[in-house]
């Protein structure tokens, strides 16, 4: 039976190369702790804890005070047994505690994180590229990422005038190969009728997805909205809000994010209800260190369902905390020895 020993929380700040944008502002740094365990035995695994108040999770200073909690509690504990024993904590906390003791179940077991929950899970999966605002990059890194392999492309909106996006998506739209897609984010930026007019003008643009068209996430206002258009409207920020009733919300997707949901265990359980109703699931990081992005492509390798995830944001970052899982061809690669 394999105990802790120690546990340790390194912080981290993590500067990106251009800043984040959201509609709900901007970020220059990503900041978070690299939580380390410690086996009784000599086994070492990590996880990150990179708390993001406005993508759904806790603040910084209620995550360090849930790992400093979770670092006295889980301390001297047979691994299993501190699995079980987390208890209710903040999400971020947590995904990075339970991201590290399941690192040691399937290094245990021999086998990775991702056939813990699936034993058939692949070893490579679709990722969408990430390139900001539509005002922040241009036509060369549409191409750059085209010639890279990717047939999605993400785009924020909500950014600019909802007048000023649509001519640009429009002009963007001119320049797509015919294989490609623009998956959006609009990070709840829009009242009712800017969502309505945004989407009857996009309605027939190569579009994948929009996320979070709505600044309130009415369910009878997202089933107006869904019958404007033919592909899915996305829950993202608003997911935690619905998770217990996610069967009824009329969302076509979920947009998973395991930092928010408190671990890989509770977000697969969810995406298990909601697949079971019909609705998509894409697993997505929230800038996270490579410790995350790889933790995360566990969850989404489990699901194991065809679709785009948002995994390929490390490129972001200006330096990381250890060597990001590779990413050729739109596709991103586990090594068999990951665990």
């Amino acid at each position: 039976m394999i105990k802790l020993k120690r546990i340790m929380l390194r912080p981290y700040a993590l500067p990106l190369q251009i800043p984040w944008q959201s509609s709900r502002g901007n970020m220059a740094c990503r900041r978070g702790w690299l939580v380390c365990l410690k086996t009784a035995d000599g086994h070492v695994a990590y996880g990150d804890c990179p708390p993001m108040p406005e993508a759904g999770t806790e603040t910084a200073a209620q995550a360090w005070v849930s790992l400093q909690h979770l670092q006295r509690q889980l301390t001297g504990l047979p691994v299993v047994t501190a699995l079980e024993e987390m208890g209710h904590v903040t999400p971020a906390a947590r995904y990075a505690v339970e991201t590290a003791l399941l690192e040691l179940c399937a290094r245990q077991r021999q086998i990775p994180i991702a056939h813990l929950l699936n034993h058939a899970a692949p070893m490579a999966i679709s990722v969408n590229t990430v390139l900001g605002g539509l005002g922040q990059g241009g036509l060369t890194q549409v191409i750059q990422a085209v010639e890279e392999g990717f047939s999605i492309l993400k785009f924020k909106v909500g950014l600019q005038s909802v007048r000023q996006e649509l001519d640009g998506l429009h002009q963007l739209v001119d320049s797509l190969p015919p294989n490609v897609r623009l998956r959006l984010d609009a990070n709840r930026a829009w009242p009712l009728p800017l969502a309505r007019q945004f989407l009857r003008e996009i309605a027939d643009l190569p579009i994948e997805s929009l996320e979070e068209p709505l600044q309130q996430a009415d369910a009878d206002d997202w089933l107006g909205l869904q019958a404007l258009v033919s592909f899915p409207l996305a829950l993202d920020e608003s997911l935690p809000r619905w998770q217990h009733g996610i069967t009824a919300h009329p969302a076509q997707r979920l947009m998973l994010k395991p930092t928010v949901l408190g671990g890989l265990v509770p977000a697969f359980r969810l995406a298990q209800r909601a697949i079971d109703a019909g609705k998509e699931c894409v697993v997505t990081t929230v800038v996270d260190s490579a410790v995350g992005v790889r933790a995360t492509a566990h969850l989404a390798t489990a699901l194991d369902n065809g679709l785009a995830h948002g995994l390929a944001t490390s490129s972001w970052l200006l330096k990381d905390v250890t060597q990001p899982p590779q990413i050729m061809g739109g596709m991103l690669r586990l090594n068999h020895d990951v665990s």
